[in-house]
């Protein structure tokens, strides 16, 4: 059989298009107005969120999910302190060192958990040990990922026990929500539901239809007083941040960051209908992480479909708001098919 010269691409949801509506809405953003965030359309924000969450919050825009993560944190842990974070957390091992500059060597402090979610006690197994003297390094926030790494949501109850134990060891928390519309869709509930209460997050639009807008969503109003330096140092105060602003607000509109999501995860859950004795975690968002060997990668490559491969004997597939339904159909047959 001759290869496929379409390629379906599964490689991941930053290589999707952006959402018509955007360039719609930064279109009508093209008007002038005041620079950096004191636009009009920036000034919506902070109420379009509260809005959203049922809670006063404040609203800062930033270009990429790793500014959006590290200025988030860095509000919380000062140099001298910790973060408790899953050893195969994005912070950890896709941010090229960025907590560390912008936390200005504040250490990132590894527990386990399955599915790259953690657990209380998989937190306390990190932070019990820890001696409250000057020598050690002391945790002064918690940062979760929803949904994590491998594709897993984080449901309210987790995220309440986790919240409670943050609570009370005097820890920040904070949620890196690169994929939080999935999360969001998966779990079928509110907004609100899929953060709990933490004290920021990284509210992720660019995997989801966006361009090159991420908010960093603060719950609680010092950090975000804070956050605002430190965004203007890191050099992530865009002049013209209407156009970031625009494109917030348009996936807002109409609930479209949530339909998009759902769209990706149903293209996600055709394909893990069909491969459930080869998952190696629960599909709970967009990420499928499927047990193949090299040979039959390289099968599904000749069909035509780009994905990465995740160590010898899997592959990572990822599905994105605009993945068109065949390719999704035709992924499910050809893993079928294996």
């Amino acid at each position: 059989m001759s290869a496929d010269t379409t390629r379906k691409l599964f490689l991941s949801d930053n290589a999707a298009s952006v959402h018509p509506k955007l360039w719609e809405a930064m279109r009508a953003a093209d008007e002038p107005d005041s620079p950096y965030d004191g636009d009009a359309v920036s000034q919506r924000l902070d109420a379009a969120f509260a809005d959203l969450f049922g809670r006063e919050c404040r609203v800062l825009w930033v270009a990429t999910g790793t500014a959006a993560n590290c200025l988030a944190l860095s509000a919380m842990v000062p140099p001298h302190g910790g973060v408790v974070c899953h050893r195969e957390a994005h912070i950890e091992m896709d941010e090229g060192g960025a907590p560390g500059f912008y936390l200005h060597g504040a250490k990132l402090m590894l527990a386990g958990g399955e599915s790259a979610k953690l657990t209380p006690d998989t937190i306390r197994a990190v932070i019990d040990p820890i001696r409250d003297d000057v020598h050690q390094v002391q945790p002064h926030a918690i940062s979760i990922t929803q949904a994590s790494e491998y594709g897993c949501s984080y449901n309210p109850s987790e995220i309440a026990a986790i919240a409670a134990l943050a609570k009370e060891r005097g820890l920040g928390l904070h949620m890196d929500g690169a994929r939080f519309a999935n999360a969001c869709a998966f779990l079928g509930g509110s907004a609100s539901d899929a953060a709990g209460e933490v004290d920021a997050l990284s509210f992720g639009f660019v995997k989801n239809g966006g361009m090159s807008a991420e908010a960093i969503v603060f719950f609680d109003q010092g950090l975000a007083d804070v956050a605002l330096y430190r965004r203007k140092r890191a050099g992530h105060l865009q002049s013209k941040g209407r156009y970031l602003a625009a494109q917030i607000l348009a996936m807002l509109g109409d609930d479209l960051w949530l339909h998009n999501a759902r769209s990706a995860n149903a293209a996600a859950q055709e394909i893990a209908s069909v491969a459930q004795g080869r998952l190696m975690h629960p599909v709970e968002a967009n990420e499928i992480f499927l047990r193949c060997t090299p040979e039959e990668r390289e099968a599904l490559r000749k069909q035509g479909f780009d994905f990465y491969d995740w160590g010898d004997d899997a592959a990572r597939l990822v599905t994105a708001w605009n993945t068109p339904q065949e390719h999704a159909s035709a992924l499910a047959n050809a893993i079928a098919g294996l």
